[in-house]
C-alpha cells in the first residue's frame, strides 16, 4: 500500500518543503516519502542524520547539504537549478523546514525568483510541546531560540507584558540559564518543559519556575532538545 501511494505522486518543478518525524521515524507520511523519492535534490542540514530516515524506508536520492555553515555559498548554487526547472526537496534535521532553520531564507529567496514553493505538511516540535503543555492553546507566541549574547536581555524584557503563551526552543549547555533568566525577568509564572518529543525517553515537566529549576539542577547531565512553554502574563500579574 505504501510502495503504491509513493508512485502516484511525484516532487513537482520548484522547492518543496517536507516536514520529517520529530523523532519516532514512524511518522513520517507517505507523501513525504514520495517527494524525497523522486525529487532531483534533497537538500539537508545534515547528510548523515538525514540517510538514517532514507535508509529506513529504501529511498536512493541524491543528497546535498544546506546549513548554517554553507548557506552563503550554497544559496546561489540551488537557486540555480530551481531556476533551471529542477525538483527539490528540502528537510531540516527534524520537523517542518523553515521554522528556526536556514530553510526559511531559501523559500524567501525562491518566492523573490518566482520559484514555485510547495509544502508538504507534517510536524512541528513546539506545537506538539503547546499541547502536551497543559497551558492555553488558543493565544501563543513563538519565538524560536533566544539570542545568546546581543539582544537577549531586550527580548527577554518583552516577554515579561506578553499575555499570550510564550513558546521558545533551547539546547541542552543553555537550558539552565533560560530558566533562570526567565525567572528573573518574568517571575515564578507556571511553565511546561518538553524533551526529546515522541523519542524512547519523551518527558514532559511541568511546574512553576522555581519547581522545574530545581529539578534540572538536580541531574547530573541535561540531554536532549527542548520546547519550553510559559505561560502568559495574565490580568492579575498585571494588577
Amino acid at each position: 500500500m505504501v510502495n503504491k501511494e509513493r508512485e502516484e505522486i511525484s516532487c513537482p518543478v520548484g522547492l518543496t518543503l517536507v516536514a520529517t518525524p520529530i523523532g519516532n521515524l514512524a511518522d513520517v507520511s507517505h507523501r513525504a516519502l514520495a517527494i524525497l523519492q523522486t525529487a532531483d535534490i534533497v537538500l539537508c542540514e545534515d547528510t548523515r542524520h538525514t540517510q538514517i530516515l532514507l535508509k529506513r524506508f529504501g529511498i536512493h536520492a541524491k543528497l546535498l547539504s544546506y546549513g548554517v555553515h554553507n548557506l552563503k555559498a550554497r544559496l546561489p548554487q540551488v537557486l540555480k537549478k530551481l531556476q533551471e526547472e529542477a525538483r527539490i526537496a528540502l528537510v531540516s534535521d527534524a520537523g517542518t523546514p523553515g521554522i528556526s532553520d536556514p530553510g526559511a531564507e531559501l523559500c524567501r529567496r525562491a518566492i523573490a525568483e518566482d520559484v514555485p514553493v510547495h509544502a508538504v505538511p507534517g510536524p512541528a516540535a513546539f506545537v506538539q510541546a503547546l499541547v502536551l503543555s497543559g497551558l492555553p492553546t488558543s493565544r501563543f507566541v513563538f519565538e524560536g531560540f533566544l539570542p545568546h549574547k546581543k539582544g537577549r536581555q531586550t527580548r527577554l524584557k518583552s516577554l515579561a507584558d506578553e499575555p499570550r503563551t510564550i513558546l521558545l526552543y533551547e539546547s541542552p549547555h543553555r537550558l539552565m540559564k533560560t530558566l533562570e533568566q526567565l525567572y528573573e525577568y518574568l517571575g515564578n509564572r507556571s511553565i511546561a518543559v518538553a524533551r526529546e518529543l515522541t523519542k524512547l525517553h519523551e518527558e514532559i515537566v511541568r511546574g512553576k519556575l522555581t519547581d522545574v529549576i530545581e529539578t534540572f539542577a538536580s541531574r547530573e547531565k541535561i540531554l536532549g532538545e527542548f520546547v519550553i512553554v510559559i505561560a502568559g502574563k495574565d490580568s492579575k500579574e498585571k494588577s
